[in-house]
């Protein structure tokens, strides 16, 4: 990555950063630009903290909010389909580890006490603390429960879990984990922002970035427009209210519930004396 700096910030990012920078061709056009090569670790680090937090994490999200229930899936006769929780498991593990390896690299070779912009650095390391907590809060998420099936798809018997039975376990776990989540994404862009300025990014590059990040926004309202992010606890369970979970309210903010109407009156003679009765 090459970039076009003024020859004072060029100086200056150099002193400071150490290692961040180096001056791949030192001649000055007509004495106001020069060619600035970024450190191969510097180019790693950004290259990989944009693959994490632009396209890994971003995507294991959009999947787990809207994708609980796929297109052709016939639900409610049809539940518990795991390819949102294949998916998102496989994109925030990988995107954590992602991270994790670009943090690794900055905290190797920066030095934040000399750097310019010294909070991309500190909210990298809170950037990278949190991503590691939303991941530990899912191994403590509790167990599951629910209906267990029989021969032939029916339910011989139900076992208790946090899930089945939205224990306050699973309650904290869900609140944390859904605002650790949103908080922690909205970090990252901001730091990856930071990241491209401390880096004097090409203009090319940090459009390219807004582009996604512009796109990713509008598919994530087009998606909570159609309805698609329906409850977690209705996807697996259905919407019946002999499961626990669907008396409470959903945790978090525009999940679609589905309501499922009691049984209706019949009308035989027992029910036209009832209602006379009420008369």
């Amino acid at each position: 990555m090459v970039l076009m700096l003024e020859p004072d910030r060029r100086a200056d990012t150099d002193d400071a950063l150490g290692s961040w920078s180096r001056v791949a061709n030192a001649k000055e056009n007509r004495g106001c630009m020069v060619e600035h090569e970024l450190a191969p670790w510097v180019q790693w680090h950004g290259r990989l903290m944009v693959v994490a937090w632009v396209i890994l994490l971003p995507l294991g999200v959009l999947i787990a909010r809207f994708f609980k229930v796929t297109p052709h899936q016939q639900w409610p006769a049809t539940l518990d389909n795991k390819f949102w929780w294949h998916c998102h498991r496989a994109l925030q593990y990988t995107g954590i580890v992602t991270m994790t390896a670009a943090a690794g690299l900055a905290i190797a070779h920066a030095d934040i006490a000399r750097s310019p912009m010294p909070i991309h650095g500190l909210l990298g390391f809170a950037v990278l603390g949190l991503g590691w907590l939303q991941l530990v809060s899912g191994w403590l998420r509790g167990t599951k429960g629910g209906p267990q099936g029989g021969p032939g798809g029916s339910a011989t018997a139900v076992v208790r879990g946090d899930h089945y039975d939205m224990t306050r376990h699973r309650l904290v776990f869900e609140y944390t984990h859904k605002l650790g989540g949103y908080a922690v994404l909205l970090l990252a862009t901001v730091d990856v922002a930071l990241g491209l300025r401390v880096a004097h990014a090409l203009a090319w590059i940090t459009g390219l970035i807004g582009a996604t990040w512009l796109g990713g926004a509008a598919l994530f309202a087009w998606l909570q427009w159609k309805g698609l992010c329906l409850d977690t606890y209705q996807a697996i369970w259905g919407p019946g209210l002999e499961h626990p979970g669907n008396r409470i309210p959903p945790v978090g903010w525009g999940i679609r519930r589905v309501s499922e109407s009691p049984p209706a009156a019949s009308a035989g003679p027992d029910a036209n004396a009832a209602r006379q009765g009420k008369r």
